[in-house]
């Protein structure tokens, strides 16, 4: 997909609604999405790989990520980088919980968020000083010196509080502590642009 595209999806990510503007009139569309993507490392898929050797040049490397602008990334809350899977797991027993248990979970997750910031609203939905309320001032001091040590936004700060909150949720804490802030900090890749 060009960058060009991919931009576009900045403002329905980051506002939930889509505006489109003519001449004549402006028109907003409700566009609130779950967007899952992936991407391999580089163009041959093997960059970083232990079993087969990349053999892509670093420039061609670093304009294949570039594909991907920071802006836009700084609105995927959750990126996680994923390795070959091992043939045991192929070949074994299932493992990882089921998905209903995953399910109830959940379910049990988002009504304790309609419980507190009221039906219809989630944690991605209230303003961001709400949910600064629920963390410990020591959790918000490692999520900051966080994302200033990997060099992201105020914007990467306010969505993986965001995502904090969810995982304080999901584990029954009232309060985001600073282990939710560092699982959610996890969950955002360093720099994808970077050529390792």
């Amino acid at each position: 997909m060009p960058r060009g595209v991919s931009d576009h999806l900045r403002q329905p990510l980051e506002n939930g609604y889509v505006t489109i503007t003519r001449t004549k009139a402006t028109v907003r569309f409700p566009a609130e999405v779950l967007l899952v993507a992936a991407t391999n490392p580089c163009p041959c898929g093997h960059l970083g790989s232990r079993r087969r050797a990349c053999r892509c040049r670093p420039d061609e490397v670093k304009r294949y990520r570039n594909r991907l602008s920071g802006p836009l990334l700084d609105r995927i809350d959750l990126q996680v980088e994923l390795g070959p899977v091992e043939e045991s797991r192929l070949t074994g027993p299932p493992d990882g919980e089921e998905s209903h248990v995953v399910a109830e979970r959940v379910a049990a997750a988002r009504a304790v968020a309609r419980d507190r910031w009221g039906a219809g609203a989630l944690n991605r939905g209230v303003p961001s000083s709400r949910v600064r309320e629920t963390a410990e001032p020591g959790a918000l001091r490692t999520l900051a010196a966080a994302i200033e040590a990997m060099g992201l936004s105020a914007r990467a700060f306010d969505r993986s509080l965001r995502v904090a909150r969810t995982i304080a949720d999901l584990a029954g804490r009232d309060t985001i502590g600073t282990d939710d802030v560092e699982e959610a900090v996890a969950y955002r890749l360093r720099d994808l642009t970077s050529v390792a």
